[in-house]
Order: structure tokens, then C-alpha cells, then sequence
């Protein structure tokens, strides 16, 4: 019955996939194959339905919310055709949209992706992958079985300390990953209206989740710099006692009494990484960065706006520090260090220089209609994730951020927080394997316009550094 069941839920699929296929149209004598659409009509999401509309190779982007006057809002703000009060009611009623973005509640992620994979759709989801195992598990497994396109939208991954971290390291200058550090920092306090609008009365049930269950910023751009897996960890937390009540036993759906965690993770090449999960911190941007990143040759550090790499005498030549800010910060604080309108000793860093691009981004790969955006959420990431996921879907080749590596990403954060409520017990982590190896990775091409799609660089994704 269970081998009967899976053919008869790969045929379902595959003829979802044909209907969404077969009424291609062209702009410019060339194709545009997707139709996205966007479940979630929030604040975040807004910047998706921008930048996937911009996309030169996204034909249609329809939205879909339970609220009737956010859906009227986003169509006319976006000039969007068509809207949809559930998600239910865009997979019956637009079987041509062949890729869902999933904008909703966290807790939600996993079983939407699976339902909409089921559906024969393609999914980009905000973070996490999913929140269990199980969940995590079953998107993988449909994913290998019927090669649709699963990416999650982790925006750490293309931010400039990431990317820099990735380049040094696999140039061979930091030598073998020692030990490392990556966080993620963002005050509860910060976000109470946010939970407020999306969760009701109880909100507080939904705002109490446990920091590791939402570790992807800090651990993907760590992991994703050494390309290791995590095997065993060990995590301690932070018992809150705030008057807001949301951590605590019995305040939230989870039970979880942390609203921060640390972890210590052993990682595959023998080498340890730390990684902290905050909720009750006094610190406001940067949020999401890498502290530092030890190989036996060089090292990487950063403080806020500083960004050093150093060569140790363990490589063999001359040591030597480099100020390499230039390289990670944005254009515009670059610009304005230059031109003085920056006191280091008294001015406050503006959120401004967190929100432009980095020249270590490389914003060139990016389509034209992309590439003039000069500020963006998440350290501009968002142009990247977009292109990176219509690539793939156009492509049929697997993104960056696919299943596998975006459950690297997420169980190492589900089994620290057990860890955590048993007092910091050492534990080892379980690991999904990786993508198949017959499924390549998505090259870059460079387009001038609609017409010019002959410049392709062929160069796999895991080793084209500036992402």
C-alpha cells in the first residue's frame, strides 16, 4: 500500500507540474516560465512581490491571505491580477502557478511546503525549513523523489561577512577550520508587533518559540563558510523571568523557559563552533554576523563596522593584519568613511549602513531590473534569494539553500534546544544526507536584456564565491 500510495502522489504531481507548464508566453523572444504565488500578505513578504515582479523571467505573481483587506491592498499596491483568501484556495484555483513562496507564521513553514510540494509546486520559504524532524525529513524526501524545487529564503547566507568568510576560507588562507562564532541577536521586545498583528490575543503562545528553533541566520552563515556538517552539540539557556511573560513553562506552545541559548557545536572536521540564539539582549544592529572564524592558518574578526583578516606565522610566510572593511561594509558607509562624514569616536552607526550593498556581494550576477536597488532589507540578500530560487526553478538545477543544506541549517538548532532543557547534556545531531548527486547546481548567467541569454558563466554555485 505505501509504494502504491507514492506512485499514485508522484503522478499527481507530475500532472501538476504539466498544467502549470503549458501555456508559456514570451516577452522578447524569450521565455518566462514562472508564476509565483505568495502566501502571507505581510510586511516581509511585501519585498518579495516586488523583486519577484521585477524578475525578468517571472511571468505572474498572485497573492494569497486569510485577511480580505491586506489581499484588496497588496494586489492594488503591486498591480497584482489575481488574490486568493487561502492557500487552499490558490492551489484549486490557479493550477498554472507553479512555485509557492511561503510568508506566513513559522510554525506553519513545514506542513505548507509539503502540502504545496504535493500540489506538483515549487516552494520558497521563509525560515525556518520546518520545525520538527518529521517535517524536515518528509520535504527532503519529496524533494528527491520528485525533483521539484525546494529553497529556503536564508538571507545570512548572501550577507557580506558570509560571503567574505566562504571566499577566504576555500582560497586555502585560513588553512583547516579551527573554531568559529556566529549569532543571531533580536529583542523580543522588538518584535511584539509583529507577533501581536499575525497571532491575536495569544500571541504570546506563538512569540515564546525557542531560540534554536529559528538558528538558521546564525549557523548557515558559519556552516555554509566551512561547508561541515554539525555532529554533536551541547546548549545552555538563558530562564527568563521578564514581566512580559512569554518564556516560561506553560506561557508558550513549547513550554520553553529560554529566550536565549548557546551552543556548542562539534563540527565534522573536527573542529567547534559556537553559536548564540538571543531574544533578551540589549544590542541592536548588526543582528546576524560572524564574530570570528579560526583556521590554522588565518582568521577572520569582526566588531560592528571592523572587519580584519590576519595571516598567522603557522602559514609560512610573514604575518600580517588586514583592514578588509572595504570589502564587507556597504557602498554608502564605505563612501561616507571616505568622505568624513563618519566619527568613529562619537557617531552612532546608522541602521542606513546595514540596508545597501556590500562590494563582496558581486550584485553584477544579478538581472539588470535587480541590480539598481540600492537598499534593501537583510544587507540587500533579498535580490539574491529571489534570483537564486527562479534560477533553480527555470533551471531545474538546485540553489544554494536547497533541502539538504537548509536542514543542516535547522535540526542542529531542534536538537540543541533539547540539549538545553537537559541541562547542557552533550548530544548527537542527526543529519538527512546530502542532495543527489546527479542534481547539479544552478550556474550564473549574465543578462543583458530579455533577448541576450547567450553569456553564461559556467560556474557551480557551492564554488562561486561572491554570491
Amino acid at each position: 500500500m505505501r509504494i502504491l500510495y507514492n506512485k499514485i502522489i508522484i503522478l499527481s504531481i507530475g500532472i501538476s507540474i504539466l498544467l502549470c507548464y503549458n501555456n508559456k508566453k514570451t516577452i522578447g523572444g524569450y521565455e518566462r516560465v514562472m508564476k509565483v504565488g505568495i502566501v502571507g500578505a505581510g510586511a516581509f513578504s511585501d519585498d518579495f512581490i516586488r523583486l519577484f515582479n521585477m524578475h525578468p523571467d517571472v511571468e505572474e505573481v498572485v497573492i494569497a491571505d486569510l485577511n480580505a483587506e491586506r489581499v484588496r491592498k497588496c494586489m492594488e499596491r503591486h498591480n497584482l491580477k489575481r488574490g486568493f483568501l487561502s492557500f487552499d484556495e490558490l492551489l484549486k484555483e490557479a493550477p498554472d502557478v507553479d512555485s509557492i513562496g511561503i510568508f506566513v507564521q513559522r510554525q506553519l513553514h513545514g506542513p505548507m511546503a509539503v502540502e504545496a510540494m504535493k500540489a506538483g509546486k515549487n516552494v520558497f520559504s521563509a525560515v525556518p525549513i520546518g520545525c520538527t524532524l518529521e517535517e524536515i525529513q518528509e520535504i527532503t524526501e519529496i524533494a528527491e523523489k520528485t525533483r521539484l524545487i525546494y529553497m529556503m529564503g536564508e538571507t545570512c547566507y548572501y550577507y557580506p561577512c558570509a560571503i567574505y568568510c566562504r571566499e577566504k576560507y576555500r582560497s586555502g588562507d585560513m588553512g583547516k577550520f579551527v573554531y568559529g562564532e556566529s549569532q543571531y541577536y533580536h529583542d523580543i521586545c522588538e518584535m511584539y508587533s509583529d507577533f501581536s498583528r499575525s497571532g491575536g490575543l495569544n500571541w504570546r503562545r506563538v512569540a515564546g518559540i525557542p531560540p534554536m528553533f529559528y538558528p538558521t541566520h546564525s549557523i548557515s552563515m558559519l556552516f555554509s563558510a566551512i561547508d561541515e556538517r554539525a555532529l554533536k552539540v551541547s546548549c545552555m539557556g538563558y530562564r527568563d523571568n521578564h514581566s512580559d511573560n512569554i518564556y516560561g513553562e506553560d506561557k508558550n506552545n513549547w513550554s520553553n523557559p529560554f529566550s536565549n541559548e548557546t551552543a556548542i557545536f562539534q563540527m565534522s572536521g573536527g573542529g567547534v563552533a559556537r553559536i548564540n540564539e538571543f531574544r533578551r539582549v540589549g544590542i541592536n544592529k548588526p543582528s546576524s554576523y560572524i564574530t570570528c572564524m579560526y583556521g590554522d592558518k588565518g582568521a577572520y574578526e569582526c566588531s560592528v563596522t571592523t572587519h580584519t583578516f590576519q595571516r598567522g606565522i603557522s602559514s609560512g610566510e610573514e604575518p600580517y593584519l588586514e583592514n578588509v572593511g572595504h570589502l564587507v561594509n556597504t557602498y554608502e558607509y564605505n563612501e561616507d568613511l571616505r568622505n568624513g562624514k563618519i566619527d568613529m569616536t562619537k557617531d552612532p552607526i546608522s541602521t542606513k549602513y546595514i540596508a545597501g550593498f556590500a562590494p563582496i556581494q558581486n550584485k553584477e550576477r544579478l538581472p539588470k531590473t535587480l541590480q539598481n536597488i540600492t537598499k534593501g532589507n537583510h544587507m540587500s540578500s533579498h535580490p539574491f534569494l529571489v534570483d537564486d530560487f527562479v534560477r533553480a526553478v527555470v533551471s531545474g538545477k538546485l540553489p544554494p539553500n536547497n533541502a539538504w543544506e537548509s536542514a543542516r541549517y535547522m535540526i542542529p538548532g531542534l536538537i540543541a534546544h533539547e540539549s538545553a532543557l537537559r541541562g547542557g547534556e552533550l548530544m548527537d545531531i542527526p543529519d538527512l544526507g546530502s542532495a543527489p548527486k546527479d542534481w547539479e547546481m544552478i550556474t550564473y548567467e549574465f543578462k543583458d536584456n530579455y533577448d541576450d541569454m547567450s553569456k553564461f558563466y559556467d560556474v557551480d554555485a557551492h564554488d562561486y564565491m561572491n554570491l
